[in-house]
C-alpha cells in the first residue's frame, strides 16, 4: 500500500528519525488547519465538538494499548507521567527502585529526585556481556524485599534494544512490585498490551512513532492501583462534573482524568487523535510488520559495508525498528553532518548514528538511503 499521500515528507526527505520527532500525516495537518480556521472565525463556539475529539482521543489510546477509556489520562509529555508516579506514591525510607542503566534521562531523573526521602535507585547494566542474553533476569535479580518499583523503557532510545515486558510484568505481579513502563519508543511502532504485560503505569509522548505533536501524551494507570497514586497537580478539570464551578464539595474523578489538572491541549489532541485514527485504521500488526521490515532492509544493506558497524541485538525479540550504526573510521559527528547535508534526517546518539524508519516508507527509498549512507561513510574517511 502506498501511503505517500498521507506523508508528503517521504517524497522530500529520507526521513530516518521517527525515534526523535516524526512528520505528521496529512490527516493530522488537515485536522489542525480546520481547527485553527474554526477557532479564528468562531472562537470557542464549537467547544462541545472539541470535547468529543478529546474523548475520542482517549478511546483511541485505550484501544491502542488494550485498556479501558477510564484508565487513560491525556498529559503533556512522558516526563509528566513519570513524575506523577514518583510524586504520587507513598514512599518509605529504605525503598528502592530498579531500572536499566541506559535509560533516557526522564526515566531516572524522576526516581533520583526521591533520594531526599531515603529512596535509592539501582541501575542494572542490561547490555553488558554478562546480561545481554537475559537482561530481564538481571533486572529481576537486582530486586529484593524493599524494591517498590521496576521502571523500564520498553525500547531503549539510543539503540532500539527491546525488553520482554510480559516476563517483567509477571515477575512484578508475583513479587508485589509496581511496574512502570516508558513506552515512547514502542507505541506506534509495535503493539503493546498493558493487560498482557501487567503494566501498572505507562507513559508516552505522541511525537515519535505515534506521528503526533509534541506537548501531548498518554498516561495509563491500572484501575486496581489508581487510588494508590495521588495526584500531584491540582485544577478544576480533574474533578467529577468539572464544569459545575459553583459548589462546595469537589470530588476527584475516579477515572484517569484525576491526573488532568487543567485545560487540555486541544490543538495537540486534535493532531494526535487524527494520527491515532490512521494507525488504528492501518492496524498495528501491519504497522509493526512494515516498520520492522524496513529496519531489517536498512540493517542488511548497511552491514554489507566494511566501513560501517551495525549494532544488532543478539536475539530477534530484542530488536526494534531502531538501527544503530557506527563508522569504523572517522567519527559519528562528521558522518551525521554529512548525512544531514545529503537529505538523510537521522540522529547522533553517543558514538554512533541512530536511524529509525517507519511503516509508511517504500522499500526502494530505504535502500536508496542505505546506499547514500554507505557513500557518505566513504567520503568521511
Amino acid at each position: 500500500m502506498d501511503f505517500s499521500k498521507q506523508f508528503p515528507s517521504s517524497q522530500q526527505l529520507h526521513y530516518l528519525n521517527h525515534a526523535a520527532i516524526s512528520p505528521w500525516p496529512q490527516v493530522s495537518a488537515d485536522a489542525v488547519m480546520r481547527f485553527a480556521e474554526e477557532n479564528a472565525l468562531q472562537g470557542g463556539l464549537a467547544y462541545d465538538r472539541w470535547v468529543e475529539t478529546e474523548n475520542r482521543c482517549r478511546q483511541r489510546y485505550a484501544r491502542l494499548i488494550n485498556a479501558n477509556t477510564e484508565d487513560i489520562a491525556l498529559l503533556k509529555n512522558t516526563s509528566e507521567g513519570l513524575s506523577f508516579v514518583a510524586n504520587g506514591l507513598s514512599w518509605h525510607s529504605g525503598d528502592n527502585i530498579v531500572l536499566p542503566d541506559c535509560e533516557f534521562p526522564s526515566n531516572w531523573l524522576a526516581w533520583d529526585a526521591l533520594r531526599s526521602q531515603g529512596v535509592s535507585s539501582r541501575r542494572v547494566a542490561i547490555q553488558s556481556p554478562a546480561h545481554i542474553d537475559n537482561p530481564e533476569q538481571a533486572l529481576m535479580d537486582a530486586c529484593d524485599e524493599r524494591t517498590r518499583l521496576l521502571a523500564v523503557s520498553a525500547i531503549q532510545y539510543r539503540d532500539g534494544f527491546r525488553l520482554d515486558l510480559p516476563v517483567l510484568g509477571q515477575f512484578c505481579r508475583d513479587h508485589d512490585i509496581l511496574f512502570s513502563v516508558d513506552a515512547i519508543q514502542q507505541l506506534g511502532m509495535l503493539p503493546l498490551d498493558v493487560q498482557a504485560c501487567q503494566i501498572d503505569f505507562l507513559s508516552a509522548d505522541a511525537h515519535k512513532w505515534l506521528l503526533g505533536p509534541e506537548g501531548q501524551a498518554v498516561f495509563y494507570v491500572a484501575p486496581e492501583i489508581r487510588q494508590q497514586l495521588q495526584p500531584s497537580q491540582y485544577g478544576w478539570k480533574q474533578y467529577e462534573d468539572p464544569f459545575n464551578f459553583d459548589r462546595d464539595v469537589w470530588q476527584p474523578s475516579a477515572s484517569g482524568k484525576r491526573y488532568e489538572s487543567g485545560s487540555p491541549n486541544t490543538l495537540g489532541i486534535t493532531a494526535a487523535d487524527a494520527a491515532l485514527g490512521l494507525l488504528l485504521d492501518v492496524g498495528m500488526d501491519q504497522v509493526a510488520e512494515r516498520a520492522m521490515r524496513n529496519a531489517s532492509l536498512l540493517r542488511g544493506a548497511l552491514a554489507e559495508s566494511a566501513l560501517i558497524n551495525v549494532k544488532t541485538a543478539p536475539l530477534q525479540r530484542q530488536q526494534s525498528a531502531i538501527v544503530k550504526i557506527r563508522p569504523t573510521r572517522g567519527n559519528a559527528d562528521q558522518l551525521y553532518r554529512t548525512l544531514l547535508k545529503q537529505g538523510i534526517f537521522c540522529a547522533q546518539r553517543g558514538d554512533g548514528i541512530r536511524l529509525s524508519p517507519h511503516f509508511y516508507q517504500q522499500s526502494e527509498r530505504i535502500l536508496q538511503a542505505a546506499e547514500m549512507i554507505c557513500n557518505a561513510v566513504l567520503d568521511c574517511r
